[in-house]
């Protein structure tokens, strides 16, 4: 899959694999990403993946203190913008990074009380697909899942891999309070809010675990890479693991 590079701002440089959610295009993105931790670019300041991209942030300065000092070696033209410096840098490290290992991934369980009082969209899920609501438990509990991008708000996972048999739109009218933990649907994406926040995806379901945990050294308990499943409990098991952990 061929990368497209166009600018946002001018400091940053957005690389670009297709226009489509696929696992191409996520490999893709994840090996730039495994490649900037090992290989950092001169200037880079951070870089922000998503389903399709990758923007990469730089400092313009220590961009151009670089690009000044390394013009002799013809690493860069005299002439180019410092986006053009940006942009051929990380050419250069696409090329010679050609295979790179992601290591071995992780998986993370992750219990769910389905339907009811925390599930509320449960039964329109279900109707909509035509299906019975034990049936979209199954279902969702039943996939593999793969968590694509952090975004939204701090923690959220954008997970793909779900059945198109439980498929659903957003809700018409966003809720103006959704509660943590709060298991979700919207198109062929699920998803958790990690912190009560206003949402419209379709909630099905509720985890007793803390998504984001600021006090921690990685405050995210998802990463972009992770491997999740999902698995079914009662609200007693719900309730008992809430005073467990408190």
């Amino acid at each position: 899959m061929e990368a497209t590079f166009q600018p946002l701002g001018d400091q940053a440089v957005v690389v670009q694999f297709g226009t489509t959610m696929s696992l191409e295009a996520y490999q893709q993105v994840r090996r730039v990403a495994l490649i900037l931790d090992r290989h950092p670019i001169p200037g880079m300041v951070e870089y922000i993946p998503a389903y399709t991209t990758i923007t990469i942030f730089y400092n313009p300065q220590a961009l151009y203190d670089w690009n000044q000092k390394h013009t002799a070696r013809e690493r860069a033209e005299e002439s180019d913008t410092l986006y053009q410096v940006m942009c051929n840098l990380i050419r250069e490290q696409l090329k010679q990074a050609t295979v790179v290992s992601a290591g071995e991934e992780r998986t993370v369980e992750i219990p769910v009380c389905y339907g009811g009082e925390l599930g509320p969209d449960l039964s329109d899920v279900a109707a909509l697909n035509q299906i019975t609501e034990q049936e979209v438990i199954n279902i969702h509990a039943g996939g593999d899942y793969l968590v694509y991008m952090i975004g939204f708000a701090p923690g959220f996972p954008y997970i793909g891999g779900m059945s198109e048999r439980i498929a659903a739109p957003r809700r018409k009218s966003p809720r103006l309070s959704i509660p943590a933990g709060s298991v979700g649907i919207a198109g062929k994406q699920t998803g958790i809010y990690p912190m009560e926040t206003p949402g419209g995806w379709q909630i099905i379901g509720r985890t007793p675990l803390r998504l984001f945990r600021p006090e921690d050294d990685t405050p995210s308990l998802l990463q972009a890479g992770d491997r999740v499943r999902f698995y079914p409990i009662s609200m007693e098991e719900y309730r008992a693991f809430e005073e467990g952990s408190s």
